[in-house]
């Protein structure tokens, strides 16, 4: 497989484009801030690989990946400078009654596999090694709903990139070589008013997506709205798309009544994830939102950057 333009061959990207998998764990986590807290992550990233290895190792064939991300402050505190060119905190939008809101977080590890068990003990081992020193966590459990169907009862991921446009669209270049092979990583974890939105004819949903809803076909010009989520999300710039690569996965408990999507998104430049987002709450032009948040809500929202795995491998000790 080649790598992105301007990514040397040397640099061992994580595995951020790892294949879709049916189970996932999301762990956002906040650490504690003392000296003890940030040499005890430092250490773990150290570690980490040999701690994967041993449990990726009971079941190959499962497809294990792991990816950890770091936000703007822990960056700071756990490698010192320098830092990655456009990390910063995640950056809040409100319009109207849509809110995209900023939730503290400096930590990420987005766990995969075919399987939950192996997911489940990669994040025991983690939180066995520095749970002590974390503040909050949040554990997301994701799976894969049918064929690749998010919550709402859509295809979720039809226009990922693959290959050599997945690597040029997710990992940083030569336009900040220090951290080449890296990625910025946005998550937010949407709660779906389900009962609303299945109060809405198939027609009605299908042009707020801009897809059909069983086939899965985009909308020809002349049926898909301006505001539909598949116009706002596309990127245009010199006159071709920008992609990020996504892994959104559905969550829940029915019986509280939660439904949920976990978004998910790899990006070369967070700009491009924060124009879709610009997009959908603001609108393209203003006012002009995405109506699927008439019937969805945020509840977090965080960036992080995933460096390459030759970084981690090159820190060493304390």
């Amino acid at each position: 497989m080649s790598v992105a333009k301007g990514v040397e061959p040397a640099v061992v990207p994580q595995p951020v484009l790892a294949t879709l998998t049916r189970a996932a764990i999301f762990l956002v986590a906040c650490v504690k801030p003392d000296r003890d807290s940030y040499r005890a992550v430092h250490s773990l990233c150290s570690d980490l690989p040999g701690i994967f290895r041993a449990v990726d190792f009971r079941r190959i064939e499962a497809a294990l990946s792991c990816v950890v991300g770091f936000g703007s402050d822990a960056w700071a505190e756990i490698f010192g400078k320098p830092q990655p060119r456009e990390l910063h905190a995640f950056r809040e939008i409100r319009s109207g009654e849509r809110h995209a809101v900023s939730t503290p977080a400096d930590l990420l590890f987005h766990i995969r596999a075919r399987e939950m068990d192996l997911c489940f003990e990669l994040v025991t081992q983690i939180m066995e090694r520095i749970g002590w020193s974390l503040s909050s966590a949040d554990e997301t459990q994701g799976f894969r709903y049918f064929d690749d169907r998010d919550l709402l009862g859509f295809v979720d991921g039809t226009e990922n990139p693959r290959g050599t446009a997945a690597l040029n669209a997710a990992l940083v270049g030569a336009e900040d070589a220090a951290f080449a092979g890296g990625s910025y990583v946005i998550i937010q974890k949407y709660l779906h008013d389900v009962a609303k939105w299945n109060a809405l004819s198939t027609e009605e949903q299908e042009r707020i997506i801009g897809r059909k809803k069983l086939s899965d076909i985009e909308l020809s010009d002349v049926l898909k709205p301006a505001s539909a989520h598949n116009a706002l999300t596309s990127i245009v710039e010199d006159g071709k798309e920008v992609k990020i690569l996504r892994d959104n996965m559905p969550f829940g408990r029915p019986s509280k009544g939660e439904f949920g999507t976990y978004f998910i998104g790899y990006s070369r430049s967070p700009r491009t994830t924060e124009q879709m987002l610009e997009n959908m709450f603001v609108g393209r032009p203003p006012g002009n939102y995405d109506r699927i948040l008439d019937f969805s809500r945020a509840v977090t929202g965080s960036l992080f950057f995933a460096p390459a795995a030759t970084f981690l491998e090159n820190l060493g000790g304390d």
